[in-house]
C-alpha cells in the first residue's frame, strides 16, 4: 500500500469516527443541554468535514493535531453518564488525560474530571429564561441566529419576540427573508416558515413574536405570555440608563445594550468583568466589538507583564452607519462614502477600558480608520509593558492563555503565515492573536488582534446574557486560574 492509500485509509476511518460523534453530541445537546466542545469550539450541530477541521486546528494552540480517534473514547465516557446543564470541553479532556500520571481509565478519568455535572438533572420544563431583540439589525439577527442555535432542550434562553417599527407591506416577510440570508455570514442553518396572521417568524421550531411598536412605552410584554424577561438594545438609540429604564415595561427584569454605555451604566466584557455585575443590577451594557477585542489580550499582558501605557489603533470593517455614496452625515467624513474611501474616525474603546479594567492604571489612547471591508477589523495594540521580555515568551503567554485560561473564550490564536481577514468571518472569539503579526523589543510590544466586530461580538453578548440569567452552565475541566 502506498503512502496516498495510507492516508486517504486514515481519512475515511475519521470521517467515520466523526461521524459516530454527531448523534452522541447531538442528544448530550437536546436531552441532557450539555454543549460539546474542543478546545472552546462547539461541536454542537456541526458536519462531519467541520468536526475534523476543528480537530486540526488544533495544532494551532496545542502543537499538534487531535484526532478524533482520541477524543472518541471521552465523548462515549460522557454519554454514560448522568450529566447535567454544563459545557464539556473534548479537547481538555483529553489533554489533561495525557499528563495525568495515576493510570486511570478513560472512564475513570472523566467521571472525575466532570463530577460536577454529574447528578444535577437537567433543567426542569420551563425553566429557562424569556428573552426579547429590541431592534432586529446586524446585531439583532446575528443574536437571534446564536439564540436559536443554543434552544437546545429548549430551557436556557428563549427568544420569545423582536420589536421593530412597521415597515409597510411584506414586513415580516422581508424580515424574515434577511434572518434567512446573510450576504457575510451565510444562510441560516435550519427552516424559517412565517404566520402572518399570528406576526410570528418559526425558526427551527421557535415562535417568535414580531412586536410592532415605535417606542418602549407602547408595549405590554405580559400580553404576549412574556415574563421575568432579558431585553437586548441593538438599536444604540438609548445609551444612558434614564433611556435605558423606558424598556422596564411589564414583563422585562433587565436590560442589555449592544454598544458602550454611558454615565454609570456598567460596561461589561465577558471573561473579564462579568463576575462584577450586581444580581440587583437591571441596565447593563456589552460595551463595543472593539472594547471586547482588545480588553481580555490586554488583561492577559497586563497580568503576566504588566502595563505602562498603551495605544490602540483600530482597522474597522464599515458599518451601517456610514453612507454608500458620499452624502450628508452629522459626523466628520462619515458622510463620505465607505466602500470606497479609508475614513479616519474616532473610537471610545480606549476610554471603555478603564470601565472594564478598574485596576489598569495605565493611559491607553485610541484612534480609527473605517475601510472598505464588509466584516472583520484589526485592532493594534502598542504597549509599553512593566519589564522587558521577548516574542517567544509573550507568543507562548498568549498561546497558553487561549488555551486553558479562563479567557479562552475570549482569546483565540493563529500562527499561519497567510491569515487575512476574510479567514475570521463567524469567528466566536472576541479577538485572535496573530503570532506572526506580533512584535516584541524589550518593554515594547506590538500584538496584532483580528475580531469579527459582527458575530464575534455578538457571541460575548450572548455569554453575558447567559450570566445574567443564570443559564451560564459551568465549564469542565475547568480552565486553570
Amino acid at each position: 500500500m502506498t503512502v496516498n492509500d495510507d492516508s486517504f485509509t486514515n481519512w475515511k476511518h475519521r470521517e467515520e469516527t466523526a461521524e459516530a460523534m454527531i448523534p452522541i453530541i447531538g442528544k448530550l445537546h437536546r436531552e441532557r443541554d450539555v454543549n460539546v466542545l474542543l478546545h472552546s469550539r462547539s461541536l454542537v450541530n456541526k458536519s462531519v468535514v467541520s468536526i475534523l477541521k476543528t480537530h486540526r486546528f488544533a495544532r494551532q494552540i496545542a502543537g499538534a493535531e487531535l484526532s478524533v480517534t482520541e477524543t472518541m473514547p471521552f465523548l462515549r465516557a460522557l454519554s454514560a453518564l448522568d450529566l447535567g446543564p454544563s459545557q464539556i470541553d473534548l479537547g481538555m479532556l483529553a489533554a489533561t488525560y495525557k499528563s495525568d500520571e495515576r493510570g486511570l481509565s478513560v472512564e475513570e478519568f472523566t467521571a472525575e474530571a466532570v463530577a460536577g455535572a454529574i447528578g444535577t438533572g437537567s433543567v426542569g420544563p420551563g425553566a429557562g429564561r424569556d428573552v426579547v431583540l429590541y431592534g432586529f439589525g446586524r446585531i439583532g439577527r446575528l443574536v437571534a441566529r446564536l439564540l436559536i442555535e443554543k434552544a437546545g432542550s429548549g430551557n436556557g434562553l428563549r427568544l420569545r419576540a423582536v420589536v421593530v417599527r412597521g415597515g409597510g407591506e411584506s414586513d415580516l416577510v422581508k424580515r424574515a427573508s434577511l434572518l434567512r440570508r446573510d450576504s457575510i455570514h451565510g444562510p441560516f442553518q435550519g427552516t424559517i416558515t412565517v404566520d402572518e396572521a399570528n406576526s410570528t417568524i418559526v425558526a427551527n421550531g421557535n415562535a417568535i413574536k414580531v412586536i410592532y411598536a415605535n417606542d418602549p412605552s407602547e408595549v405590554d410584554y405580559t400580553a404576549y405570555g412574556i415574563n421575568n424577561a432579558i431585553l437586548i438594545d441593538n438599536t444604540g438609540k438609548w445609551r444612558d440608563r434614564e433611556g435605558l429604564s423606558t424598556h422596564l415595561r411589564p414583563g422585562i427584569d433587565k436590560v442589555v445594550l449592544t454598544a458602550p454605555g454611558k454615565g454609570d451604566v456598567p460596561n461589561i466584557v465577558h471573561g473579564v468583568n462579568h463576575d462584577t455585575i450586581k444580581p440587583d443590577e437591571q441596565i447593563l451594557s456589552c460595551a463595543s466589538c472593539t472594547t471586547n477585542a482588545i480588553v481580555p489580550p490586554l488583561k492577559a499582558m497586563a497580568d503576566e507583564y504588566g502595563v505602562l501605557r498603551g495605544h490602540v489603533e483600530t482597522v474597522h470593517s464599515f458599518t451601517n452607519d456610514q453612507n454608500l455614496l458620499d452624502n450628508y452625515h452629522k459626523a466628520d467624513r462619515r458622510g463620505r462614502s465607505a466602500p470606497l474611501n479609508m475614513v479616519i474616525t474616532e473610537t471610545g474603546a480606549a476610554s471603555a477600558v478603564a470601565k472594564a479594567l478598574p485596576d489598569l492604571k495605565a493611559p491607553i489612547t485610541g484612534s480609527s480608520i473605517r475601510v472598505p471591508v464588509p466584516d472583520v477589523s484589526i485592532a493594534i495594540l502598542s504597549l509599553r509593558l512593566g519589564r522587558e521580555t521577548t516574542r517567544e515568551d509573550v507568543l507562548e503567554h498568549l498561546r497558553d492563555v487561549s488555551l486553558t485560561s479562563p479567557l479562552k473564550r475570549q482569546i483565540d490564536f493563529t500562527d499561519s503565515p497567510d491569515a487575512v481577514s476574510s479567514d475570521f468571518i463567524g469567528s466566536r472569539h472576541a479577538s485572535i492573536v496573530d503570532a506572526g503579526a506580533t512584535k516584541v523589543d524589550g518593554d515594547n510590544a506590538i500584538l496584532y488582534l483580528w475580531y469579527d466586530n459582527e458575530f464575534g461580538y455578538s457571541c460575548q453578548v450572548i455569554r453575558v446574557v447567559q450570566h445574567v440569567s443564570g443559564v451560564e452552565y459551568p465549564t469542565f475541566p475547568a480552565p486553570v486560574a
